[in-house]
């Protein structure tokens, strides 16, 4: 295990520095493995630039089988180089943390390498893995970052206005502000209690109230085209 130091700094997405919205900067001293979810005060390191591997997280496909070579699908679906979680985007399906979280704020980032389609940050899985879990959904389909879906009868209300029950529905806010194909992008989202709210490169895209369900594992949706993630941490949110 290596001890490093990192700076936060409020304004942006990182590579070896953690950055997030705004201007207040600190140095915290964290111990990352070069597997394992790592841990330091408040921040949880769910993947981050010395993983090797996915063990902190459950990958689903379903109805996966190995194929000839004996390999499985979601070993050829999802992968981990430099850094980097790949994912080949078909066939649908996601992975999803080991463990359930609720009141906190999630950062990660995610660029298209290529074609743009559609994934998403489905939040509060809930019930067993299926393509389509109920759960709230930070959409990531190309220009369309930071929209509401609600998958399976979850629910949401957005300018007092509730979302669902059906099996999907969606909330627009503001007009896409996605980086060109290939740039990273980053979301940072805030579950707190029942209200959850989206910004899209450090821009508010939109908010919801009495969610629903508020707690549960956190998944990276497959679906459609190859795209990456990186960084991808949470830091708990403080009991009232």
């Amino acid at each position: 295990m290596t001890e490093i130091a990192i700076d936060f700094k409020l304004t942006g997405a990182f590579d070896t520095r953690v950055k997030r919205p705004g201007s207040f900067l600190y140095t915290v001293r964290i111990s990352l493995s070069a597997s394992a979810e790592a841990v330091t005060g408040s921040v949880i390191f769910l993947f981050h630039l010395f993983c090797k591997d996915l063990d902190v997280w459950v990958r689903f496909i379903p109805d996966d089988k190995p194929d000839a070579e004996k390999k499985w699908t979601v070993d050829k679906v999802w992968s981990v180089r430099n850094g980097v979680i790949r994912c080949d985007g078909k066939p649908n399906g996601y992975i999803r943390t080991v463990e359930s979280y609720a009141n906190y704020k999630l950062h990660l980032e995610w660029r298209w390498p290529d074609k743009p389609t559609n994934s998403g940050v489905l939040l509060h899985r809930t019930g067993i893995d299926r393509v389509w879990p109920k759960c709230v959904q930070a959409q990531l389909m190309h220009e369309n970052a930071g929209d509401f879906w609600l998958l399976n009868h979850s629910t949401i209300k957005v300018d007092g206005k509730q979302i669902g029950p059906q099996d999907s529905a969606n909330a627009k806010k503001s007009p896409s502000n996605e980086k060109p194909v290939g740039e990273w992008n980053f979301y940072d989202i805030v579950c707190d209690s029942e209200t959850v709210t989206l910004f899209v490169n450090g821009l508010l895209q939109n908010k919801g109230t009495d969610a629903n369900p508020s707690h549960g594992p956190i998944c990276l949706q497959s679906e459609g085209s190859p795209i990456e993630f990186r960084n991808v941490y949470l830091e708990p949110i403080p009991e009232k």
